[in-house]
């Protein structure tokens, strides 16, 4: 099973979730074997959102993606105020990343690809907001599932 989270750094909810819920999430599902969790960055809410996914996104060929958004989210301040490049460094080194390298990769062909075919996907999808969830069998169809019902339709999909 595959849950894809789709979120904005900047996004206050999509940290409300990360913060009280993915813990529990990660928990019972991901660490038991059950459910596979993908990120799926999208930057909407303005250049902060695409400097932080950018960032998160080059955390993840350090194998930090999910340690830098974690650290992110739970810096974030206002939208567009610029918080994340007051912070970035300070998150950065907080979870063991070399800042230096995020910053060439964030920028590069690989980053651009990625944030392209995030975007794609949550448009196929009908994504409208974030937080968003796609939750189907790995490999198989995906549907679009709401915060409020993931638990729910976690333990309905895994029942089948």
């Amino acid at each position: 099973m595959t849950l894809v989270e789709y979120a904005d750094l900047q996004c206050p909810y999509c940290a409300a979730w990360a913060r009280d819920v993915l813990p529990g999430v990660v928990s019972d599902y991901v660490r038991t074997g059950r459910v596979r969790i993908v990120f799926r960055g999208l930057a909407f809410l303005g250049p902060d959102s695409e400097l932080a996914l950018r960032t998160v996104i080059a955390a993840g060929t350090q194998d930090k993606l999910w340690n830098l958004l974690d650290e992110l989210y739970g810096r974030q301040g206002y939208e567009n105020s610029g918080w994340v490049g007051d912070e970035l460094a300070g998150a950065a080194a907080a979870v063991g990343v070399d800042i230096r390298a995020l910053d060439r990769k964030a920028w590069g062909r690989v980053t651009d690809r990625a944030v392209t075919r995030a975007a794609r996907a949550a448009h196929a999808a009908g994504v409208q907001g974030t937080p968003s969830f796609e939750l189907g069998r790995t490999g198989g169809p995906m549907q679009l599932v709401t915060s409020d019902e993931l638990n729910s339709e976690l333990e309905r999909a895994l029942a089948r």
